[in-house]
């Protein structure tokens, strides 16, 4: 009795005949196989051979015709700029993605082009355009829509506590205070959006201090006595996730120089019982400025420059700068792309959000 046989396919591109007799494993679903139907030639997409690295590179040049070069431009701001926790704030770079992001920035610099993300691993083609749509998805909205405006929003969103309108309407001045880790910075506007004052302070290291209170009460207040008096003081108010336990100690940094700040310019409030401090949210500053990408922030820098711009060659800008103080400002933006200072950007953009918000806006 002769038996069948089957031709098998081995690593390498070897085909090996096989009796069934002498191979009882092939032999019991070779017969169910062909009681069923006979069994269909094969075809060379069968075979999908791996792809090279040619058509790897084709796959990017098709990745870089997906979008304009604005869009590319934003995507490429998020992917240099944002921070592993910023970067994991989008649903597609979850995990070990937006860390693979960061590590392969500091070791071969910024990205200059959507064709180099191929190059971090986990980054397939299929994935990575899934994370460049999610970027630009809240900036397509944006295009399509009208700016909202504070008919659609809550004032205490905005800021807390709630402050009565006329009272607003009525201070002269307010100081805009934003810190960091590191750095901390105030302008002082008054009501026609003229900059009466604008620093940065870098002495501002508290964290290595091990949250020492007395540290930080020296260090606040010898900043506090150098900002200027105003009717309000207001805060940038961040929201940390409390399921990111990393950033417990950032958390607890920025809560205390909050507290501080509220005691220490709430000079009358003892007196008076009216706060003088209030807290704007981060977020809705970078919406009002078109910064938000998602739940990631991008700098402010380029609005801060387009102000200092428009007031020197238009009538009725937007923000005003005494004429002695321009050039001192002006280099103050030209600032070297290692020193970051977002925070200074921050405190303008704040200050002049309050103004155009609260006390201009439609509610006021």
């Amino acid at each position: 009795m002769s038996f069948p046989g089957v031709l098998r396919l081995f690593p390498g591109g070897k085909w090996k005949y096989f009796q069934v007799a002498t191979c009882p494993s092939l032999y019991q679903p070779l017969l169910s196989c062909c009681q069923r139907k006979s069994i269909a030639p094969l075809k060379k997409t069968d075979f999908v051979s791996t792809p090279s690295d040619e058509s790897l590179k084709d796959t990017g040049k098709k990745l870089e015709g997906l979008y304009s070069s604005e869009e590319k431009s934003a995507i490429l701001q998020v992917l240099n700029t944002a921070s592993v926790n910023e970067l994991a704030a989008f649903t597609f770079l979850r995990g070990r993605k937006s860390v693979n992001i960061v590590k392969h920035r500091e070791k071969h610099g910024p990205f200059q082009d959507l064709e180099s993300l191929l190059d971090v691993p986990l980054f397939q083609y299929k994935i990575t355009v899934k994370v460049c749509d999610s970027i630009l998805q809240p900036v397509s909205k944006t295009n399509k829509k009208e700016k909202r405006t504070l008919d659609n929003w809550s004032l205490t969103k905005v800021a807390k506590p709630g402050i009565e309108k006329k009272k607003l309407k009525a201070a002269n001045s307010i100081v805009s205070v934003v810190f960091g880790k590191e750095k901390i910075a105030w302008a002082h506007l008054d009501s026609k959006l003229m900059v009466l004052d604008w620093q940065q302070r870098s002495n501002f290291k508290l964290m290595k201090e091990t949250f020492t209170p007395s540290v930080y009460l020296e260090t606040i207040s010898s900043v506090v006595s150098e900002i200027p008096e105003a009717d309000f003081y207001i805060l940038e108010k961040r929201i940390f996730s409390l399921q990111q336990t990393a950033l417990f100690p950032i958390a607890l940094h920025y809560h205390v120089v909050e507290a501080m700040l509220y005691s220490l310019l709430n000079k009358t409030f003892s007196q008076d019982g009216h706060h003088r401090v209030l807290s704007m949210s981060r977020n809705m500053v970078g919406k009002h400025f078109d910064l938000m990408l998602g739940n990631v922030r991008t700098s402010g820098m380029a609005v801060v420059r387009q102000f200092l711009s428009d007031s020197a060659l238009k009538a009725g800008s937007r923000v005003s700068f005494p004429s002695k103080s321009v050039m001192r400002y002006r280099s103050m933006v030209k600032t070297d792309v290692r020193e970051r200072k977002e925070e200074l950007w921050d405190s303008l953009l704040q200050a002049v959000a309050f103004y155009e918000l609260l006390v201009f806006g439609p509610h006021s």
